[in-house]
């Protein structure tokens, strides 16, 4: 047998931070997809007892893996006004992102589907101000 080298992924730096935008955006996504099949196991079980019509459910609580992952970067962050300002400016640009993709998806489809495509815009928008305004800003901040 061959020794192979297997690499943890994702990938961190030594503060703990996720360490390039592939492995935050992949994790990302993976609490989404997690989140959105828990989300249908429980639309089904709603369905099936007849509580609700499958698709009443919002899709928005499909989200709370990716903010769990997002507050575990701000906390490995350390202290500093960059976390804040990134952060600020990431919530408010991703809720602005995503209130416009599920707006736009909600003439279309059912409440849970809209709120699952707004989760994903929400989390990839985020993402994508977090990694790149954060390092960013730490450089100019030097």
């Amino acid at each position: 047998m061959t020794d192979t080298k297997s690499e943890r992924r994702p990938r961190r730096d030594p503060s703990g931070r996720l360490a390039t935008i592939g492995d935050l955006i992949g994790t990302a996504l993976a609490g989404l997809v997690t989140g959105a099949v828990l989300l249908l196991i429980l639309e089904a079980i709603l369905s099936l007892t007849h509580v609700s019509e499958f698709g009443d459910t919002s899709g928005w609580l499909a989200i709370i893996l990716p903010v769990w992952l997002f507050v575990e970067e701000f906390r490995a962050e350390g202290f500093g006004a960059s976390r804040v300002v990134v952060a600020l400016l990431g919530a408010g640009f991703a809720v602005a992102g995503g209130m416009t993709v599920a707006g736009l998806a909600a003439s279309q489809f059912p409440t849970l589907v809209s709120g699952l495509v707004g989760a994903a815009g929400f989390t990839v928008v985020y993402c994508l101000v977090w990694f790149y305004g954060l390092r960013w800003l730490n450089d100019r901040a030097g």
